[in-house]
């Protein structure tokens, strides 16, 4: 975590007063170094949101005839699932 204050928002160039979750914008931050970011970090508040690393979920997998799998799952298999810009 990382303290910092936004300077500027930009699109395409063009300055914003604000940007918006799901947008692509540039932010310009105050001390921070470009380096010092990576993509699908998180900018907000102070204490508006809380962290994690672990969730639990039910998930479905389409069959053949659903345009998914072919060939079942073997033992051990460990699926991996993508979220937007989190590794």
């Amino acid at each position: 975590t990382t303290k910092t204050t936004c300077t500027g928002v930009e699109m395409f160039r063009k300055l914003l007063d604000e940007g918006r979750a799901g947008e692509n914008v540039g932010v310009l931050l105050r001390g921070t170094k470009r380096d010092e970011v990576e993509r699908g970090q998180v900018l907000a508040k102070p204490g508006s949101i809380k962290p994690h690393t672990k969730f639990v979920a039910e998930v479905y997998v389409l069959s053949k005839d659903e345009g998914g799998r072919h060939t079942p799952f073997f033992n051990g298999y460990r699926p991996q699932f993508y979220f937007r810009t989190t590794d």
